[in-house]
């Protein structure tokens, strides 16, 4: 698939995201160069990343650096200022507005282009101290056991994919659906199933035969299992080191 006929697919909101990330990547000579220039002259305003600082904007997101070509845009507003805005006139040659203008490239792409990050090493805390709570106050063990359904698991996973799936499991494909529900009406007999639908008037469910029963909540009791909740509700507990800890401790379930 050639860049001309996925243009023609993208929504015209994503062509410049697109065109940003296919321009020519500045050369890492002429971006150091650049952020010498820049952080010394523009950071205490910008930033050192040219994310905003004391007051001055956010360049990262400036449609000005976002069309700039080699300093054809950025250049006159350096080298004239902005007295309206309280920006000053810079006397800068035209080797440092370009090699400028490389730095602000680089920073847009890599704001862009997300797929390029990289990720460090996110195995940092203290395995003891992960495995104490596992078995202690995050009360883990109540549904998880290291020697059963978690045997291996890391292994299974690299850390950082982990470290997603404890912190948050729900599953991203809206097709699957684990919380369960038991409905009772007055006079009936209770009907379970998995939870479809939950609002404040209805709720629905889908028998293990596959049919689907609504009912609405006025007219019954509803118990609901959420195999899940225990991770929502630690969401809301974890510490930074407990994350980490129970990480370290979970990688080392080969």
């Amino acid at each position: 698939m050639n860049a001309v006929w996925l243009l023609a697919f993208l929504p015209a909101a994503a062509f410049g995201q697109f065109q940003l990330v296919t321009r020519p990547a500045p050369s890492p000579e002429a971006v150091e160069r650049g952020k010498a220039v820049f952080v010394p002259a523009c950071g205490f305003c910008h930033g050192a990343n040219a994310k905003g600082g004391e007051g001055g904007p956010d360049l990262v997101r400036s449609p000005i650096v976002l069309d700039d070509e080699q300093g054809d845009k950025i250049g006159p507003v350096i080298l004239s200022g902005r007295p309206d805005r309280g920006m000053p006139a810079f006397s800068m040659t035209k080797n440092q507005i370009s090699d400028l203008a490389a730095f602000l490239r680089e920073r847009t792409q890599a704001a862009v282009n997300r797929r390029e990050y990289k990720i460090q090493d996110v195995v940092t805390g203290d395995a003891k101290a992960g495995q104490a709570y596992f078995s202690g106050p995050g009360k883990c063990n109540s549904c998880h056991s290291p020697t059963g359904d978690l045997a291996g698991v890391g292994a299974k996973y690299d850390a950082v994919k982990l470290q997603e799936r404890f912190l948050y499991p729900r599953p991203t494909d809206p097709k699957v659906k684990l919380t369960r529900v038991t409905v009772t009406k007055a006079g009936a007999q209770p009907l379970s199933g998995i939870l479809e639908v939950m609002d404040d008037f209805t709720i629905g469910l889908r028998d293990r035969d596959g049919y689907y029963h609504s009912f609405s909540r006025e007219d019954v009791k509803v118990d609901i299992h959420d195999p899940l909740a225990a991770h929502a509700d630690l969401l809301r507990r974890y510490s930074d080191a407990d994350m980490h800890n129970i990480l370290a401790y979970l990688v080392t379930l080969k």
